[in-house]
Formats: structure tokens, sequence, C-alpha cells
């Protein structure tokens, strides 16, 4: 069945299957081996098929069913050790580590077992020879788990103090287990500082940094470090999302998200692992994923989503509240398990601390694409301190204190005192003021209030106000697209203030309000025709004379009234809107900073926003880059906490954009992250929001975060849109996320990525961006050992630029073809084709220099040719096999020298400035002279380099290098002429 008959099939399957996602699937396969592996009637073929079985056991969810497979393995070892090779001794011992970690995670095996099995560890570690430092680290494993504090502290010891051997984990596990022990005793910063250097990359191993980048995420919430903690988050989830065996690790990013307001993400984490919910094979995961889901459930709860539809185990509909008790009652049957096998109360005392945490961050955005919370829930605030109830006087003094100052909340205030004044006899003005801000609130329905209100002002003795109150609504009308109408009614108001304010019988204030209406009205009608299409641009004039009006009207007046000083700021604003229409930028952008200083100055920063990022925008059209960004900051600064979500967005995407066209890509990734989060939480999300994770993405990239650009990449994907955002986004967020899947590794993943954005870009008229991303989708299959469907991509690739004219290109697809060929096909056949293509190269390169004129072109294809001169040399070495016969290795190198050779000379004629280039291939060809036993031309080279760098800088790394290189040439090659 499964076509295994010797040895050799047997390891070329069970390599197959170590490759193969972690899981069931592979585990079964595992089994089926070792039963074919008992059919060969060879021990080792047997020993081998139980090592792969344990190894895919203890990588999976079925991590309880390794010890039969080792209790067989060393009766095997005990009976009959000469059936071991050195290796699989090794893996033998290796593997004595895993059954005492497994053990403690299997509630069911006694205490005093797993100390029996710690002895009879230390008793073979010894008879082997190997240091005890293996040892004390799984004692320390023990002590820990158990909560025998004095014990783990001198087995930790212990551990550090003994001699590191092949025995010992890897440094990345070694530090990944020493940090974790830091930050259960509260020592989250020393945890951080020994997890260091396997964050940074300096130790690694199979699934390090997967647990430390996870394990890092609490202790950096608690410190203060979010930004790190994101930065984990988004780095490490993409780690351990593919490998089953790592519950422990995905229920720390679970639990991440509880604790920094992400409880919509954390939920998707859950419906992406149901399994995690039911898997038996490792309790001790088990314990940790189902109490980080009720830390989660008890979470959304709090913020009144108990009712909220949840994944949940047994493919049964689950409410959070209800999911909550459940996963509670779980954990503490679960640890009250291992208690009782342990003999005291540290596992279930750390399981309640896990699930009772309380948030560390209020809301940290990620910069993924993620369900918000649902509008209807409550987000729960702190209760406030019970206020006393004001009476009516009160609430009409606050309201008219807020509205007099114009600040943010004065309609609510009036709103207040509406709601209190029912049923009450008031005033003809408290009951005109009331009706007046009823108005303002209510928009068009707001009109007819506003002729009440006039009435009351008038029936109070205040005509001027009523004016006022008259041209408001008149203004509200014509934002209702009634402009000629609102023209024509304005002039009662308008006439009638001037009179009143001529004869001392109505104030600045009121008059202004009424001519500041007219200038709205008129400047309605300035937008609704642009272009100042009207006889003699009548109506633009009308405008700005209206608006010049309200400025000679407060003009000396506005002192300590903020309502006037208000006034001149909106005329300011006004002056430079008519200068947009006109086409004068400049005077535009100057009358905008006008109005947003003097917003500023009578202390309403909130009124300056608009006017800011107007001149942002005109600064950035006008290339003011450094103008755009400062009104864009004082936009963002003068909002305050007054801002809306959806302009607090637009905001922080227009200042990333800017930063990052400035080269700042952190700071623009920034702002391009906030962007994100406020348009998930304007319920902008698939739009705004999308439109903002592909900037974050492409900041990320470019600080070559490679996972988090990946992640962020990722989550915008669904939402942008050819039709929304352009394709133009859709081809270059694939292309970025190629790149970042290309640096990861994913090789795969990257070229699917590539092909989908060339597809899109096929259609466009210019065609150089379908031509580069057929070529780098070609590399990612190449580097996937797909070679056919690479060689298929270079050649689409080649045929693109050579329709494009770009010679550079389809020579460098011929060449890569070239590799191709060689390395799927070794043998005579693909060198053949190998050579063919680097000869076209060639071919392509010299033809082009005979039709070229421009110099700067001409030294671009010389070098071209000289790198094709260089790789044919490199590619014909390398065709010949370490074990062919001696005749075929010296056809082959004196071929590869004549191609390399070549390459000398064409670099030599672009003179100094490929120097590098030069003593590159001068090397090369060095180190060929030296492999054909000509160890005089081998030295001749090596000094012709030397003599080349003569009283070059020192400091150049590429000079060092070089030089190093010569005179270790030159050095071998005198001692072989010495003998």
């Amino acid at each position: 069945m499964t076509g295994i008959t010797d040895f050799d099939a047997l390891r070329r399957a069970m390599a197959e299957n170590s490759e193969e996602p972690e899981g069931p699937a592979r585990n079964a396969r595992a089994e089926q081996l070792l039963a074919e592996a008992e059919k060969l009637d060879i021990p080792l073929a047997v020993i081998e098929a139980l090592g792969h079985q344990l190894k895919v056991y203890n990588y999976s969810s079925e991590k309880d069913k390794m010890f039969v497979p080792f209790a067989r393995l060393l009766r095997m070892w005990d009976e009959r050790p000469e059936d071991f090779d050195e290796y699989e001794i090794h893996s033998l011992h290796w593997v004595f580590k895993w059954m005492s970690s497994g053990m403690l995670g299997q509630p069911h095996i006694p205490l005093a077992s797993i100390e029996k099995w710690l002895a009879e560890m230390e008793h073979r570690y010894r008879l082997a020879g190997h240091s005890e430092r293996a040892v004390r680290s799984a004692e320390f494993s023990v002590a820990s788990h158990v909560g025998d504090l004095a014990r783990a502290e001198r087995a930790y010891t212990a551990w550090l103090a003994a001699d590191r051997d092949t025995m010992a984990d890897c440094h990345a596990c070694e530090l990944h287990s020493q940090g974790e022990w830091q930050a259960e005793r509260g020592r989250d910063a020393e945890a951080l500082d020994l997890w260091g250097p396997v964050l940074e990359g300096e130790f690694t191993c199979a699934h390090e940094p997967h647990t430390v980048l996870a394990s890092s995420l609490a202790p950096l919430l608690r410190l203060g470090r979010a930004d790190e903690a994101r930065a984990h988050h988004l780095r490490g989830f993409r780690l351990v999302r593919p490998m089953e065996s790592m519950r422990g690790a995905y229920a720390d990013h679970v639990e991440f998200c509880a604790l920094s307001g992400n409880e919509a993400r954390g939920l998707e984490l859950l419906a992406e692992r149901p399994a995690y919910f039911t898997d038996s094979g490792n309790p001790r995961s088990g314990l940790e994923f189902l109490s980080v889901v009720t830390l989660l459930m008890d979470r959304l709860t709090e913020l009144g989503l108990g009712d909220q539809r949840v994944p949940g185990p047994g493919g049964r509909p689950w409410t959070a509240r209800a999911l909550a008790v459940h996963a509670r009652v779980e954990t503490v049957a679960l640890a009250a398990r291992f208690d009782e096998r342990n003999g005291t109360t540290h596992v279930g005392d750390r399981a309640r601390a896990r699930m009772d945490q309380r948030p560390l961050v209020e809301r940290l955005p990620l910069g993924v694409r993620s369900a918000g919370r649902p509008a209807t829930a409550p987000v729960t605030v702190p209760a406030p301190e019970p206020a006393p109830a004001k009476d009516l006087s009160a609430l009409l003094a606050e309201a008219r204190r807020l509205s007099d100052t114009l600040q943010p909340h004065a309609v609510e205030a009036w709103l207040a005192v509406a709601r209190a004044a029912e049923g009450v006899e008031l005033a003809a003005l408290d009951r005109a003021e009331i009706a007046d801000h009823q108005a303002m609130d209510q928009g068009p329905e707001g009109i007819a209030l506003f002729e009440r209100a006039a009435e009351l002002y008038a029936e109070a003795g205040d005509p001027g106000e009523a004016w006022a109150a008259r041209a408001r609504g008149t203004y509200v009308r014509a934002l209702t697209g009634e402009v000629d109408e609102a023209l024509a009614a304005i002039a009662e108001p308008y006439d009638g203030v001037l009179a009143l304010y001529a004869e001392g019988a109505t104030g600045v204030r009121q008059t202004a309000g009424v001519l500041m209406s007219r200038a709205r009205v008129l400047m309605r009608g300035v937008h609704e025709d642009p272009s100042g299409d009207s006889p003699d641009g009548e109506v633009r004039a009308a405008a700005e004379a209206a608006v010049r009006e309200v400025l000679a009207l407060v003009d000396g007046h506005t002192g300590d009234d903020v309502r006037l000083a208000a006034r001149g700021a909106e005329g300011q604003a006004m002056l430079a809107e008519l200068a947009v229409q006109t086409g004068d930028l400049e005077t535009a952008g100057r009358l905008f900073a006008k109005a947003s200083a003097a917003f500023v100055d009578a202390g309403l920063p909130w009124f300056a926003v608009e006017y800011e990022a107007r001149s942002a925008g005109l600064a950035h059209h006008l290339g003011d880059i450094a103008e755009a960004e400062r009104a864009l900051r004082a936009a963002l600064e003068h909002g305050g906490p007054y801002l809306e979500a959806p302009g607090r967005a637009q905001l922080h995407l227009q200042l990333a954009e800017v930063l990052g066209g400035r080269g700042r890509s952190q700071e623009a990734a920034e702002h391009a992250l906030e962007a994100a989060h406020w348009s998930d939480e304007a319920g902008e999300g698939p739009t705004l929001g999308a439109w903002a994770r592909h900037q974050l993405g492409g900041f990320l990239l470019r600080q070559g975060r490679w996972a988090e650009a990946a992640e962020v990449l990722e989550s915008a994907l669904p939402d942008l849109s050819a039709e929304t955002h352009g394709d133009g986004a859709v081809v270059q967020t694939k292309w970025w996320l190629g790149d970042c899947l290309s640096e990861l590794g994913e090789h795969r993943a990257a070229a699917e990525r590539r092909l989908q954005a060339a597809e899109i870009a096929r259609h466009w008229p210019e065609q150089h961006d379908h031509a580069t991303l057929a070529h780098l989708a070609a590399e990612s299959l190449g580097h996937a050992g797909l070679h056919t469907e690479a060689d298929q991509a270079y050649t689409r690739a080649g045929d693109l630029w050579r329709s494009l004219g770009n010679v550079h290109g389809m020579v460098r697809s011929l060449r890569a073809r070239a590799w191709l060929a060689l390395r799927a096909d070794p043998a005579d056949q693909g060198l053949d084709g190998a050579r063919e293509l680097m000869s076209a190269a060639i071919e392509e390169c010299e033809a082009a220099l005979l039709v070229t004129d421009d110099e700067e072109a001409r030294q671009r294809l010389t070098g071209e040719l000289g790198h094709t001169h260089r790789q044919f040399g490199e590619l014909l070495a390398r065709s010949v096999a370490e074990e062919a016969e001696d005749t075929a290795i010296q056809s082959a190198f004196e071929d590869a020298l004549t191609q390399t050779a070549e390459a000398v000379a064409v670099f030599a004629a672009l003179g100094d400035g490929a120097v590098h280039t030069r003593t590159a291939a001068e090397l090369a060809a060095g180190w060929l002279e030296a492999d054909l036993s000509r160890p005089a031309d081998a030295a001749a080279r090596a000094r012709g380099v030397l003599k080349a760098y003569e009283g070059a800088d020192d400091g150049d790394e590429t000079v060092r290098a070089r030089r190093a290189e010569a005179e270790q040439l030159l050095q071998l090659m005198e001692e072989q002429t010495d003998k």
C-alpha cells in the first residue's frame, strides 16, 4: 500500500511525513510507517520509526501517546544496545526530557512515578557520561510545577551552573524556560532581558521564537511596553497559527487580546481552533487554554456582551455568558486533578489568578482587520460620584455659560434645560433660548422652531436676537438646497437688524449673528456655482462683500466676547474659501491658517481643526510638505477629545501619508495604525480602514518588519477592492505581501500573491509592473522548488521584458532559467539547456551594445554582460559533481575559467567604477586556477587584486574582504609552490 520495500524508502517516507503539518493525520502516517518498518526485519528501521513516532506525538495534540513507543525503545536499548547507531543513541537519551515534561502534563501519572523517572534519567545520563544540566532542568520543571519554590530555586541554580553538553536543550529553549520562571516570580524586566537574544534572532529553533514571543505578551503589557506587545503578537501569532502542538502559546495570544481591549480578535482566534476546546492528549495545555477562554468570556460579559454568540466546544451554540461558566468549571476541575496529584494548590491558584486578571490596556490598536464591538454594547466606565440634582436655574446658568462660550456640549445642556422645564412656567426669554437651541439640534426639521424662537425673543423684548433667530432658520433653509429662497428671505432680517443697530436698539453680537447668517447663505450660493459663471461673478462678489461686512463689524469689538471672536475667525475662513474658488491657493492657505489661529486664540481650538486640515491639503498641493505636516499635527492637537472618529481617522491617515513621503516610515506607521483603529471605531473598516491597513503594511515593510507587515496586509486584502480603492491598491498590497512572504521564507505563498498581482496588472496599458511581478513570482516559484512553473513564469517575464525593450530584465530572466535548468536536471541534458540559455543572455547583451549610443546605457549593459559571464562561469563550475571523473571536472573548470576571465575583462573595461565586481571575478578566476593546479596563475590573480586596492580606504568593508581573500589565496599558492 505504501510502496515501502527497503530502508531508504522508509527513511524518505519519514522525512516527507516530518514536513507535513502537525496533527492527527501526521501521527497516523507515523503509525503506518512503524508497521512498514517492522516488515523489513531490520532492527534499526524499527528504532528509527519509533523515534519518528515519538517526535510527531510530542509535537501534536496527542502528546499522551508518546509513552508507549518510548517504553518500547528503552526496552530495545536495554536488551540489544548494539542495534542502535550513534544518532539513535543520542536521540534515545534526548527524549528522556520529553518524557519528564510529558508526564507532568498528564495528571493521571502519579508524582512518585515522575520522581522515579527523574532519578532514572539522572542515572542513565551519568552512565552515558552526560552533564547533569538537562537533569537539573527537568528537576526544576517538576519543582516549579508543583509550587516547591525552594527546590525550584536550588534546581534552577544547579541547572545554570552545570556544563552545557549535547543533552542540554538548545539556547533558545533554555532561555525561554528561564525567562518564564522570572516572569512567574514577578520579575518581568528580567524575563525580557533573558528572552532578548531569542527575540533578536540570535538563538532560534523549530519552536523559537514562537513561544518566547507568546510568553512575552503579558509581561510587556504589565511593563507598559504596549507597542512591543503589539509587534510580538502580530509576529508571534503568525508563527504559532499553523502549529497544532502550540496550544499553550496560542492561549497566550488569546490572553493578550483579552487584556488589551481586543476581545473581538480573541473570538476570531478561538474560532480558528475549535479542536483546542476538546483535545485531551495534553491536559496541561488544555488547562492553559480553558483558563484564558474563561478570562475572555468574563470580559465580554462584563462589557454587556454576555448574550453574544461565541465559538465553543461540541458544535453547539454558545453565548459568552454560558461559555464563561462552562470554561471556569472545566478549568477548576482540571486544575484540581493536577493539585490532587501534586499534593499542593499551586496549579489551581495560578489558574484562578489567570482567569481573574483585569485588563492591562483599555484598547490597544493592532492594525489588523477585526470585528468591532457591537454598537449597542455599553462600554464599562468607572461609576461617577453621584452628583447633586441641579435645579432649573442652575441648569439654565450652565447652558448659557456653555453657549455663550461656544463649548462643544452647549446644545446638550439646553436639551437638559428643556427636559427640566417641562410643566414649568418660564419667562419668554428662557423659552426663546430653549426653542432656539432645540432648533439648532434638529437641523432642517428645526426651521419652524427658529421662527417660534424669534417670536419669543420679540416677546421678551430682544428684537435683535429675534432677527438673528430668523436668520439662522434662513441659513438652515439654504442648507436644504433652497438657496435662492434663502437669499430672498434673509433680506428682511438683514435690513431689520441694521436699522436696529443704527438706532442703538441692539448690540454687535446680535447684528453680527444676522450678518454672518447672510454671509453663510451667500457662500452656499458660491458653492452652488463654483465656477463663478453667473454674470460678472456676482454671487462670489456678493459673498465676499458680505464676509467683509461681518469682519468690519466685529473688528475692534471682540474683546473677551468669544462669539464675536469666532465670527471674525469664520470670516477669515470664508475669504480663504473664496480664494480657493479663484485658484489663489497661496492666499487661501494663509487665510485658513489665520482663521485657525484666531479660533485657538479665542480658546476654541476644536473649531480650528477643519481649517488646519484645509491648510494641510493646500500645502500638500503646493509642495510645502513641512507646512502640511504642521497643519495636520495641529488639527489632531486642536481636536483633542472632541474630534469624531471619522475625522480623526482621516487626519491620522493624511499625516501618515505625508510622513511616509518624507521617509519617516516608523512614525508614519504609528499614524496609519491610529487611522486603522479610528476607521474601525467609525464603522468604516472596509473602506477607509482597509486603505489605512494597506498603508500601514507598506510602512512596516519599509522597516523590515516582515511578519507584522504580512499580518496587516493579509487582513487588508478582504476589504480592498478595485471599485472602492482602485486596482492599483490591490496590486500594491499583493505585491508588498509577496515581498514579506518571500523574506519570511514562505515562497509558495509569495508566488501565489505575486501571480495574483501580475494577473491584474496584465490588463494595464503599461506593462512594466506586469513584467516585474511575473519575474518576482518566478523567483518565488524557484525558491519553492517548483522548477517547471518557475521556468514558465520566467519565460513569461522575459517575453514581457523584450516587448518593453528592457534588455536587463530579459537577460536576467534568461540567466535565472539557466540556473533552473541545471537544478531541475543536473545531468547532461540540463547542463546543455543551461549553456544555451546563458549563451542567449550573452548574445542579447552584445546585440544591445551594438545599437546603443547613450554612454550611460552602454555602461549599464557592459556591466550586465560582465555579470552574465561571471554567472555562466559559476554555473559551469557547479555543474560537475565532486565524485565525477577528473577529466570531467577539469573540463568543466576550464570552461568556467574561460567565462570568468571574460567577466574580468569586461569589468576592467568599465574602469574604477567597477573595481569591486572586477576583483570579485578575478578572485573567482584565481580559485579556479588553483583547482586546475596552476598556482603561479592563481597567485598572479591574487596579486592583481591586492594591487587594485593599493591606497584604498581600509574602512571599506568590501576592500577589507577582498584583500583578506586575496592574501589567503596568495599564501596558499606560495605554500604549494614552495613544496
